[in-house]
């Protein structure tokens, strides 16, 4: 499948408890052993029709299950899938967004009962995603995700609004609505919830300029003949943070970084610049275009520090200017404590992770280690396409995935300290929110770490790259990998009605990690699913101890994986969650 152009897959997180606030991936149980698949549930039934829309791909952002003892909350689509266009075609606006809005995101409780999970409860929200508008979203579907604490369970609503349920038998116990008493359908609740150790919920908002005539209404503001200098500002964009009593307070991420700046560099190619580029070792970007406001990316989680510093990632609303993005930290109260840029931060472009000669290659001559695109400093970006989200280090600090295309779109991990003063890069970290292994007194980073058959940088004008290895990588601290486990599976396997299994040999290269948040138990174990179909279960060294075939899962979403506290493994594949142990 490789790393789509214009969608490079996404990252949900564990939420709900006080160790999820940080996102590390991380629990106290020791995983069982993947022997048997105990459970298996559709949660989207729709996914055979869109995987047929768009060649086989499923472009959707799926909840983390969310496990306590033996309730699992997860969420669950209904509704109507309209078709609307051919299979392996694009769908325009506003097909795209009827479809969605066809469609229902319900939250379930479920529960096991006598070995069976079974429903207890099932909540159907009024929430609905962004409309994908000029392509802003590459066809990907926003993320649906609650968070539970203390006795209730918290759902994204319309309007920026969430619903607060009553955790035994989903009954409303309030909608919560910042915005007054109003709901307007052009306000949405945009990535994941958060709760930390208090019992304060956390999320973004993000209000669109969408009017009565959503046929001829672009709500990202772009406009059918957008070049980047007539966009409109966004509507609106918010850090939410209610607490236990419903009670609501938000900032404006507009105004949140005082030091953005207002006019913004483009990139070669927006004059004409002829490939490769840069056009020649001294040349500068010419254009500028309106920076516009900084807001959250679409699907990101904020992440709760256990100082309560809460962290977040920006980019500018004019997508011509998304190399200016940030990595920002607010104090409890919702001040900026500081930003960080993540421009200038990279020298390994031009002659380093780019050849010299060759596909995707730089311009003779050009200086070591600069963007081709903009021959400066390569800078990561934040993306709507992306779930990356922030997580918290166990020294206060926080790493994030960002965007960068000119290393075969594999992007790269950031990572700051508490102060906000950067402290290194690894090259691969888009889209992706990794797990943390504290252990010996220290910490390790551990993220899936494709190499793509992608385009490059300049397209296919340059040629691809071959595809694979594929790898789960650790890092240390100073993201440095400590191990690698490469996944070395040649077979496509089919699961026939008896039960065995039927394969063939196809992928030489192995087959990529389609896990975006993995797990690690106790005795650092990693839990992670592949799109061979199997869940591996890594040992610390990077050696297999054991995996279990689902089912094939090329094409696939990158999802998310869960440990209950008895060890049971939840994961994903093709909308069905499988619950795997012994």
């Amino acid at each position: 499948m490789g790393a789509r152009t214009r969608n490079t897959r996404g990252a949900r997180l564990r939420l709900g408890r006080s160790r999820h606030a940080q996102h590390t991936g991380r629990t106290f149980a020791v995983g069982q052993k993947p022997a048997h698949i105990l459970a298996d549930v559709i949660y989207d039934p729709f996914v055979p029709q869109a995987q047929a829309e768009d060649g086989g791909e499923l472009l959707a952002h799926y909840q983390t299950p969310l496990v306590q003892g033996d309730d699992v909350f997860m969420e669950f689509k209904s509704g109507t899938y309209t078709s609307c266009n051919p299979p392996g075609t694009y769908a325009p606006y506003p097909c795209g967004p009827d479809n969605w809005n066809n469609q229902v995101w319900n939250e379930k409780k479920l529960h096991w009962d006598d070995g069976k999970l079974v429903t207890r409860w099932t909540f159907a929200s009024d929430w609905k995603p962004e409309p994908d508008a000029s392509g802003e979203l590459g066809d990907w579907e926003p993320v649906f995700h609650a968070a539970v604490s203390g006795d209730s369970v918290y759902v994204p609503g319309l309007g920026g609004t969430i619903w607060k349920l009553d955790k035994d038998d989903g009954e409303v116990k309030a909608r919560i609505n910042p915005f007054g008493r109003t709901v307007d359908p052009s306000t949405f609740v945009a990535g994941p919830l958060t709760v930390d150790e208090d019992g304060n919920v956390y999320y973004n908002v993000l209000k669109l300029n969408i009017t009565n005539s959503q046929a001829t209404n672009d709500p990202w503001s772009y406009g059918p003949n957008f070049d980047g200098q007539n966009a409109a500002d966004i509507a609106g964009a918010w850090l939410v943070k209610v607490d236990d009593d419903g009670d609501a307070r938000m900032v404006s991420y507009k105004t949140l970084i005082p030091g953005a700046p207002k006019t913004c560099e483009t990139t070669f190619g927006y004059d004409g610049d002829a490939l490769p580029w840069p056009p020649s070792p001294t040349a500068k970007v010419q254009s500028t275009v309106p920076c516009l406001s900084q807001r959250p990316g679409l699907n990101i989680a904020p992440a709760v520090a256990p100082d309560g510093t809460i962290y977040s990632a920006t980019f500018a609303h004019n997508p011509y200017a998304d190399r200016y993005s940030y990595v920002v930290a607010l104090r409890p109260d919702l001040t900026l404590k500081w930003a960080a840029s993540l421009r200038g931060r990279l020298n390994d472009g031009c002659g380093v992770l780019l050849p010299s000669s060759g596909p995707n290659a730089c311009r003779a001559g050009t200086t070591k280690g600069v963007d081709p695109a903009t021959n400066e400093p390569p800078a990561g970006r934040v993306s709507d396409e992306a779930t990356s989200s922030p997580v918290v280090t166990p020294d206060g600090g926080v790493v994030y995935g960002a965007l960068t295309l000119y290393n075969d779109y594999r992007g790269h991990l950031f990572r700051f300290s508490a102060s906000g003063q950067f402290l290194a890069a690894y090259d691969f970290g888009w889209d992706r929110t990794p797990a943390i292994y504290e252990h010996d007194g220290t910490f390790s980073v551990i993220l899936k770490d494709n190499h793509y058959d992608a385009p490059g940088y300049c397209g296919t004008a340059c040629g691809t790259s071959p595809p694979g290895p594929y790898y789960i990588t650790q890092l240390n601290p100073n993201l440095v990998p400590e191990w690698k486990f490469q996944n070395t599976n040649t077979l496509s396997c089919h699961r026939n009605p008896n039960g065995t299994l039927s394969c063939v040999s196809d992928h030489p290269n192995g087959f990529e990690w389609c896990i975006n948040a993995p797990a690690v138990d106790l005795h650092g174990d990693v839990y992670a699913n592949s799109e061979d179909g199997n869940l591996y279960v890594i040992r610390q060294g990077g050696t297999n101890a054991r995996n279990i075939f689902m089912n094939l899962a090329l094409g696939a979403a990158y999802t998310p994986l869960s440990l209950g506290s008895d060890g049971k493994m939840y994961t994903q594949n093709d909308g069905h969650l499988f619950v795997v142990g012994n």
